[in-house]
């Protein structure tokens, strides 16, 4: 521990605005990379709030000033390749160029390590951005959280409370991870202030298979929920094909097949977690899966 200046790239989004707050709360000095475009209001914002703003259109030249004298980068940048691989990457050369220790990709996923090529894009990006981050000369550490809560009821919904039902493919059995990003923002922070990471940290707030998520649904609802199948593997493979090729849309960061093919990684077993660095850190307040569903049900 002890580092004190943290540059992070994305704060004006969710993730990295949370990550960005959680550093301020442990005493950093935190860079935060703000784009020309950004609004004066969203900046005055950021300001009160204890960030240093500095502006870059994601050029070396200016990264690699802003970067200069930060013990960490930590990067929450959030889109496809434009943004994974080449403003990332440009913040990557910025950041070895002036000397930083270490390196935060985006990454925040399910153990995309251990999927298969070829089998969903934006895993394949942040595989690309792995194979350069490993040629560069700086320390990197990559925090794989799983699926984000908000999987469970709102982004590719697994939950369905109108039908009372869990959906999955494959085996009901299989178990499935998810962080909230209050939990992956604490931990990731905690990794920023880490002097001797390894090359990656495995967390879950909570995994529960679908079998169990609806015993837990059936608890906090006071109504039967029960599993229900939609098919194989296979079958969601096969259903990717044909929605990709209806409807493509090559440009949005999360198409309704990118969802699919996130979930493919999850029920196949190929992305989960194991094993878990969620004691690394002594973090002891990681949100379970029931308090997840308890937002849903309770009001």
């Amino acid at each position: 521990m002890g580092l004190s200046t943290v540059v992070i790239a994305g704060v004006t989004g969710d993730l990295g605005g949370r990550i960005g707050l959680q550093l301020l709360h442990r005493g950093c000095q935190v860079r935060a990379i703000i784009r020309p475009t950004t609004s004066n209001e969203i900046i005055r914002t950021l300001q009160s709030q204890g960030f240093e703003c500095v502006e870059s259109s994601y050029d070396l030249a200016s990264l690699t000033a802003l970067c200069s004298g930060a013990d960490c980068v930590v990067s929450a940048l959030n889109g496809l390749g434009h943004t994974i691989i080449t403003q990332q990457g440009a913040l990557l050369d910025a950041a070895v160029a002036a000397g930083v220790p270490r390196f935060i990709p985006s990454d925040f996923s399910l153990d995309y390590t251990r999927t298969q090529p070829g089998q969903n894009r934006n895993m394949d990006l942040r595989r690309t951005f792995r194979t350069r981050l490993k040629a560069a000369s700086i320390q990197a550490t990559s925090i794989l959280n799983g699926a984000f809560s908000t999987v469970l009821t709102h982004d590719a919904p697994i939950l369905l409370p109108k039908w009372n039902r869990v959906l999955h493919w494959g085996e009901q059995s299989q178990m499935l991870d998810f962080t909230t990003k209050d939990d992956v923002a604490d931990f990731t922070a905690d990794a920023a202030l880490d002097r001797n990471p390894p090359r990656d940290l495995r967390i879950a707030g909570g995994s529960a298979s679908p079998q169990e998520i609806a015993s837990i649904a059936s608890q906090l609802s006071g109504k039967k929920y029960r599993t229900l199948r939609a098919g194989g593997i296979g079958t969601l493979g096969r259903a990717i094909s044909i929605i990709k090729t209806v409807a493509p849309s090559p440009h949005d960061i999360f198409p309704a097949w990118q969802g699919m093919q996130y979930l493919r990684d999850m029920m196949s077993g190929r992305g989960l977690l194991t094993p878990l660095d969620n004691d690394r850190y002594g973090k002891k307040d990681w949100t379970s899966i029931k308090a997840m569903l308890a937002t849903l049900f309770i009001a």
